[in-house]
């Protein structure tokens, strides 16, 4: 089985910045009521921008980290849950515009954890030998599908889109994957599909999807699945927790973050947060942090890094990887 590296990284968020302050005028909250709560303070919201349009760009901005060109990838898997159309795939698209006239493209639909699902299949492939360099992202346009009257969806998330290069080496590298789901639990969090039209019931066309969730089970699932994950991934390496460098989590909720990090009694700082600026992107959050981490300088070789997800499904999954 072959060995894999991430060799790209590339983000890319609308410029129209939405503060607390703003959403105070439109809803009834405060800064200091979401602050406290959640630690978001602002979120990126689209004027314009696609769910595509912003996964291009991740995408060449990984490309161009990568010293690679379009034309050199196996691979394509955008995981999102707002695609521009159901078809065709965001992925497809991505590749028409970027020119990865060689690779195959799909997209991937697994919430807020499709980018950990949809590296783990492009490290499934690149194992195998079937190819040998993927671009994974996670792109989503969440403003789309918010109900903006809604105090306890509006003020969580923003829009972005995140992108990695994979390919396969011959280096010695920790690469472990975990992932789960539990479709019981499918109404904790959902977003129905648009529109619907029954040619035999009558039923009328609905013009807009909004997402509904249960914001305390969805708290009490994520702490319980983060801390299984971690678990999971130390008990499959043979490492230490201790050895891990960073843990990227799925930027939901900084309080979540922060119970994790008593629980596993693991410093906070190897918990890398940057939801305070662009809220929860859904799948583009990992990626988007992972760039931002690099653009930091925070990566280097030989570090081990977590990624973990968790979201509708109910799904949950992580990633144990050196660099």
């Amino acid at each position: 089985m072959k060995n894999i590296k991430i060799i790209g990284y590339g983000s890319c968020t609308p410029s129209n910045v939405v503060t607390n302050h703003d959403l105070s005028e439109i809803i009834d909250t405060t800064d200091e009521w979401i602050s406290k709560r959640t630690g978001i303070k602002e979120r990126r919201i689209s004027k314009g921008e696609s769910t595509s349009s912003l996964a291009i760009a991740a995408a060449k901005k990984a490309l161009n980290v990568a010293g690679i060109t379009a034309a050199e990838l196996d691979l394509i898997i955008v995981a999102t849950s707002t695609p521009d159309c159901f078809f065709p795939s965001t992925g497809c698209i991505v590749q028409s515009e970027i020119g990865a006239i060689n690779a195959t493209s799909f997209d991937l639909a697994g919430a807020c954890t499709g980018f950990v699902y949809a590296t783990d299949v492009a490290i499934q492939y690149l194992k195998t030998g079937r190819f040998k360099r993927a671009l994974v992202i996670g792109a989503e346009v969440m403003s789309k599908i918010i109900d903006w009257n809604d105090r306890g969806t509006a003020i969580l998330f923003g829009d972005g889109a995140g992108a990695i290069v994979i390919t396969t080496t011959d280096e010695k590298k920790i690469t472990e994957v975990y992932t789960k789901s539990d479709g019981t639990k499918s109404e904790v969090l959902k977003l129905p599909a648009v529109p619907i039209i029954d040619m035999y019931d009558n039923v009328k066309v609905i013009d807009r999807s909004i997402m509904t969730m249960n914001g305390q089970e969805v708290f009490k699932f994520a702490c319980n699945v983060i801390i299984e994950t971690i678990d999971e991934l130390i008990s499959k390496s043979n490492i230490k927790l201790e050895d891990v460098d960073y843990i990227v989590l799925h930027q939901a909720n900084s309080r979540i973050i922060e119970y994790v990090s008593n629980k596993v009694n693991i410093n906070i700082e190897k918990f890398f947060m940057n939801l305070d600026k662009y809220g929860n992107t859904s799948a583009a959050s990992i990626p988007i942090a992972l760039d931002e981490m690099y653009g930091k300088n925070m990566l280097k070789s030989g570090q081990k890094l977590m990624l973990i997800g968790f979201g509708g499904g109910l799904t949950w999954g992580g990633i144990l990887l050196e660099l």
